[in-house]
């Protein structure tokens, strides 16, 4: 569960299974009573129509706390922080960061660190769009070192720079408004 919305989903499930829970929070359940195997498998399904994924494994867990952590960092926290991120999320879930990244890299097929520059990426997107803050701004609270290592970075994921990105947004406000 990375967004509120999922968040809503097992909610209405869990009550809908007659499920008392004690959390909710992204990626993490506790209910109050054991779960037997069938009110499980109906959960599992129930979720999966959603598009949720009810995680048993270890490893799956594991990786689903690192996404936890660089997006609730990224997308919902107002402050990065001022140290690296391997130590952050090291430090966040308690493990070493080669076994967190070793694990990430062969589950996921691509690194921690590529997947916090996609979802940094998205988050400059997402401030592009708001036009609250220039590019400087967005540069400085995502701790970029320049705004040409941002913009190169957005154009080499998105193939669009930054600036053509945000007049795109113009183009289509002003294509609504001619409607």
């Amino acid at each position: 569960m990375v967004s509120l919305r999922c968040k809503m989903i097992v909610k209405e499930e869990l009550q809908r299974l007659g499920l008392k829970y004690v959390v909710i929070d992204l990626g993490v359940v506790e209910v109050m009573e054991n779960i037997n195997q069938d009110q499980r498998e109906r959960l599992k399904a129930n979720l999966l129509r959603s598009g949720l994924e009810l995680l048993d494994d270890k490893r799956s867990i594991l990786i689903e706390k690192i996404k936890i952590v660089i997006t609730e960092l990224i997308h919902y926290s107002d402050e990065l922080p001022r140290m690296n991120y391997s130590d952050y999320i090291s430090e966040k879930l308690g493990y070493d960061y080669t076994y967190l990244s070793n694990i990430f890299s062969e589950v996921k097929g691509t690194t921690i660190q590529q997947f916090i520059i996609i979802n940094k990426i998205e988050r400059v997107k997402e401030l592009l769009l708001y036009d609250e803050l220039n590019l400087t701004e967005i540069a400085f609270k995502l701790h970029y070192s320049s705004v040409a290592h941002l913009s190169n970075q957005f154009k080499k994921i998105t193939g669009l720079s930054p600036s053509f990105f945000k007049q795109l947004k113009q183009k289509r406000k002003g294509n609504l408004e001619n409607l």
